[in-house]
């Protein structure tokens, strides 16, 4: 397989304003240092170990983004690198993130996990309770992470009606997020098996894996 053929041909079905994040997890490092070698350098892990021993061997400008559920108990072994966190479901771990990132003079970007699916195991938060989060003003006392979106996963489906209809659903709120809170820029909406659907409806960033390295 070729991974820099596949991360070309990916990024050129992408419209200019939707940034890629190459899901990287589970696999090696020469995969990784192949679509870094042809210019990529978004990369996402579900894992914080595993992507903090990628980190430590890969060159630094990597972008390194945590797509998996968080433990907060473990944000403190990424806090020193990460760039982006897509999957916050609560405050409690806004305010973790928020207290490591202090310990490190940085400002962590993060994405509040709506949640959309049908799926029970789904995590993400109701829209009710993204509202809160943005208007309360405990969120204004933490200086060292920045929101700067939400994030979803779609119902694991073949029903493509049903897809559909949970981005645009999500897409129409993050519209009326972002009409409110203009620094919300990121969308983050997409995968392998959806991410047209998904760019049709408004995303700005999608998160593909088993098409540019392969299934796992």
């Amino acid at each position: 397989m070729n991974i820099s053929e596949n991360l070309i041909k990916v990024k050129e079905t992408l419209p200019k304003n939707v940034s890629l994040v190459a899901v990287s997890k589970t696999k090696p490092i020469e995969d990784i240092q192949e679509a870094y070698d042809v210019g990529h350098r978004i990369f996402g892990e579900n894992r914080i170990q595993e992507m903090v021993e990628k980190y430590e061997v890969l060159p630094k400008d990597i972008q390194w983004h945590m797509i998996g559920h968080l433990q907060r108990n473990k944000v403190k072994y990424m806090a020193h690198f990460v760039d982006l966190i897509h999957g916050v479901d609560s405050f409690k771990t806004l305010k973790e993130i928020d207290k490591q990132a202090k310990k490190h003079n940085r400002v962590i970007n993060c994405l509040l996990q709506a949640r959309i699916a049908m799926e029970e195991t789904k995590f993400g938060l109701p829209f009710s309770d993204i509202e809160k989060i943005l208007a309360s003003k405990e969120l204004l006392e933490l200086t060292n992470i920045n929101i700067i979106g939400i994030m979803a996963m779609a119902s694991f489906t073949d029903n493509k009606a049903q897809i559909i209809k949970e981005f645009n659903e999500l897409s129409l709120f993050f519209d009326q997020m972002q009409g409110q809170y203009p620094v919300l820029k990121t969308l983050s909406i997409g995968m392998s098996s959806d991410y047209q659907l998904a760019i049709n409806s408004g995303s700005t960033m999608v998160r593909i894996g088993s098409i540019i390295f392969g299934e796992r």
